[in-house]
């Protein structure tokens, strides 16, 4: 059983490792989970899962190797259920007086049958009355109703406590790399990027080194070190405007998610490609500008540098001077671009667009090209690889 355990969360990919299913094992025999279902299921997601973004795979496979569950695709919206099983619900829940009023309906046989037939039947959504599968009303079927010999479908609880069954697909919230990002989620992706060092004034106690000092000393001798701080340098520049608009959010996650994790961050905003000016403040982007070369001096070469934009524009903005679509650009922005990677060792670009359509704009390419292939998508996975180039 724990075997078959294993391979199907290998198969689910979840990347779960020999080591791993052995200390869950030494667990066991250690009856740590004891005898308890929930507890099992606690120890083994402890145990097993690395990464959160990988829970609902593995819920999906302890509840299909445990519970009997079957894995439904997106496309079923309703289980087989055994008949006998149905019947054996029937006995256990109801009364004496709702089996008769189910009996007076017709018996059980004739409310599946029925079921069945309205599946077929009904074309469109429906709420209140006493036929159709709705919401509301006295219908055997559907939700937020009442009938003492309804089936539940598609409703979030219970209600009234009446549903003989509750016939509904098993659905999740994805936390895959390719799909919602979201604050936490960015949080967890930077945090690879973290690089611990001590500094400062010495206020932790070293526990080890006091214990070794005072056995040698023979009176207590009490070590302290400096605390571990995050030294990791971020510098990021956010494209701001046009057909930046429909990736403001993302860029508010991304943005919130890097000033929580980072105490070293500085950035600055760009309309589509960096020049020879940058800002902080859109409001005040034509007024209180920064120049581009005091930036790039101020901040040593010790930074990482975050491009963050879709990377579509013209590419008269990248190759010639005064090609910009906002201002007389004395020098292209590829020289730019240039001047900054050349600083600046670990330098990366996250892109917000449909990677499939990268190839259609030949900006996007020209870019990749400077920045040497580092541009990723603004997912979670292309996070997660952008985090790995710029700690290599």
């Amino acid at each position: 059983m724990f075997t078959t355990f294993f391979h199907e969360l290998k198969a689910a990919g979840v990347p779960a490792t020999l080591k791993e299913y052995l200390t869950l094992m030494e667990a066991l025999e250690a009856n740590i989970a004891g005898y308890q279902v929930e507890d099992f299921y606690y120890l083994s997601r402890a145990t097993l899962v690395k990464d959160e973004r990988n829970l609902d795979k593995f819920d999906k496979v302890f509840g299909h190797v445990f519970k009997g569950l079957e894995g439904l695709s997106p496309e079923e919206l309703l289980a087989d259920i055994p008949e006998e099983w149905l019947h054996k619900v029937n006995e256990k829940f109801l009364t004496e007086e709702e089996k008769a009023q189910i009996e007076a309906l017709g018996g059980w046989d004739k409310i599946m049958e029925e079921l069945k037939k309205r599946l077929e039947e009904q074309k469109g959504r429906h709420q209140g009355g006493s036929k159709w599968i709705g919401t509301g009303g006295t219908s055997p079927f559907g939700a937020y109703g009442y009938n003492p010999a309804g089936i539940r479908i598609g409703q979030d609880k219970n209600r009234n406590n009446r549903a003989i069954k509750v016939w509904d697909k098993r659905e999740f919230k994805d936390l895959d790399d390719s799909l919602e990002l979201g604050t936490r989620n960015i949080k967890v992706a930077l945090r690879r990027l973290r690089k611990f060092a001590r500094e400062g004034a010495p206020e932790e106690l070293d526990l080890d080194d006091t214990i070794r000092s005072t056995a040698n000393r023979g009176y207590l001798d009490l070590k302290l070190v400096a605390e571990k701080r995050n030294t990791v340098k971020v510098l990021i520049f956010f494209d701001v405007g046009g057909s930046m608009d429909p990736y403001i959010r993302m860029c508010e996650e991304l943005f919130s998610a890097a000033r929580a994790e980072f105490k070293h961050m500085e950035y600055f905003y760009f309309h589509n490609c960096v020049y020879e000016k940058l800002w902080k403040e859109n409001r005040r982007r034509h007024t209180a500008v920064e120049n581009t070369w005091d930036v790039l001096h101020t901040y040593g070469s010790d930074y990482k540098v975050i491009f963050v934009g879709d990377a579509s524009m013209s590419p008269f903005e990248l190759t010639h001077p005064g090609g910009s679509v906002e201002h007389f650009n004395e020098e292209p922005g590829a020289l730019w671009l240039k001047r900054i990677t050349d600083i600046y060792s670990h330098c990366i670009w996250l892109n917000p667009s449909n990677p499939k359509y990268w190839g259609y704009t030949p900006s996007i390419d020209y870019i990749r090209t400077l920045l040497e292939g580092r541009m990723f998508p603004l997912t979670l996975e292309g996070i997660d690889d952008a985090i790995r180039e710029l700690v290599r």
